[in-house]
C-alpha cells in the first residue's frame, strides 16, 4: 500500500519579509513611530513587531528616541552610502564643496530629496552652530531649506502636492502659504537658486542650487548655511553654480 503524502504545509511569512515589513513601515510621512503604529503599520502582531523591533535596535537598524518612538538608525544609512548612485554622487561632489568651502568660509552641504523631506548626504562645516542642522543623514522640511525649496522646485507635482497641504510655519519667516511657496518655487525655476532668510530656524540663513544629472535631470541639490539674517544670500549663488556645473561633468553618463 503506498503511504499516503503528508498534507502540505502553508508556510507564513518569512523572518526576512517580516523585517522588511518594519523597516517599510517608515516613510517621509511616519519617520518615526510608536510600537504600536509601526506594528498596524506592518501588518504584525505587536509581540512579533516587539520581538524584530528590539533585535534591530541592537544592531543600530533602528533607534528608540527619548519619547519612546522608533526611527532609522545609522546603520541604514551607512550602508546606504555605499549604493553607487550615492556613493558616486558624494565623490563627485566633494572636490567643488571643498572649492566652495575655501572661497566662503561657510557651511557648505549636499542634500537630495527623499519623498517629501530634504535629506542631507555630505557637508564640509566650520565649527559654527550652524553645522548642526545639516549633519549628513539628517531630514528637514523642503519648503523651509534652501536647497529644499530648490529640490522642491523640480519635483512631480504629486509631492509639491503633499507639501503644500501640510505646510507648517518654523518662524515668522516662513513661507507657508499656498500661493506665496508656489510663486517662489516658479521664481527658483526661472533664476536657478533658492533663497531662505531665516526660514527654519532663527538665525540661519542659506542658498541653494540644483545639482544637474548627465541627462539634464536635478538629482541633488548644493547650498550654503550661514548665520544671521542674510539679506544679501543671493550673490553667494554664483560660486555654488560654478560648483554645481563641476559635479554634474563628474557624473557618469550611466548613473
Amino acid at each position: 500500500m503506498n503511504a499516503k503524502s503528508a498534507p502540505e504545509r502553508t508556510q507564513g511569512p518569512s523572518v526576512t519579509s517580516r523585517v522588511v515589513s518594519v523597516l517599510d513601515s517608515f516613510d517621509a510621512e511616519h519617520p518615526a513611530q510608536t510600537l504600536t503604529q509601526l506594528s498596524r503599520r506592518a501588518g504584525l502582531p505587536l509581540t512579533t513587531a516587539h520581538r524584530i523591533v528590539v533585535e534591530l535596535q541592537l544592531t543600530t537598524v533602528l533607534t528608540r528616541r527619548s519619547d519612546g518612538r522608533y526611527v532609522i538608525g545609522r546603520k541604514l544609512w551607512d550602508l546606504g552610502l555605499l549604493a553607487p548612485v550615492n556613493r558616486e554622487l558624494r565623490e563627485a561632489a566633494l572636490p567643488p564643496m571643498q572649492d566652495v568651502f575655501d572661497a566662503t568660509r561657510e557651511n557648505v552641504h549636499l542634500a537630495i530629496r527623499d519623498g517629501s523631506t530634504v535629506l542631507f548626504v555630505e557637508r564640509i562645516s566650520t565649527r559654527r552652530p550652524a553645522n548642526i542642522i545639516t549633519e549628513p543623514g539628517r531630514r528637514l522640511p523642503l519648503h523651509a531649506t534652501g536647497v529644499g525649496k530648490v529640490l522642491l522646485a523640480y519635483a512631480p507635482e504629486t509631492v509639491t502636492g503633499r507639501v503644500v497641504a501640510d505646510l507648517q510655519a518654523y518662524t515668522p519667516n516662513t513661507v507657508a502659504d499656498e500661493v506665496s511657496l508656489r510663486t517662489e518655487l516658479a521664481a527658483v525655476r526661472s533664476r536657478g537658486y533658492a533663497v531662505t532668510v531665516q526660514e527654519l530656524s532663527l538665525g540661519l540663513s542659506s542658498v541653494g542650487v540644483p545639482v544637474l544629472g548627465p541627462v539634464g535631470d536635478v538629482v541633488a541639490a548644493l547650498g550654503l548655511v550661514v548665520p544671521g539674517a542674510r539679506g544679501d544670500m543671493a550673490r553667494l549663488a554664483p560660486v555654488l553654480q560654478v560648483a554645481a556645473r563641476a559635479i554634474t561633468r563628474q557624473l557618469s553618463p550611466y548613473r
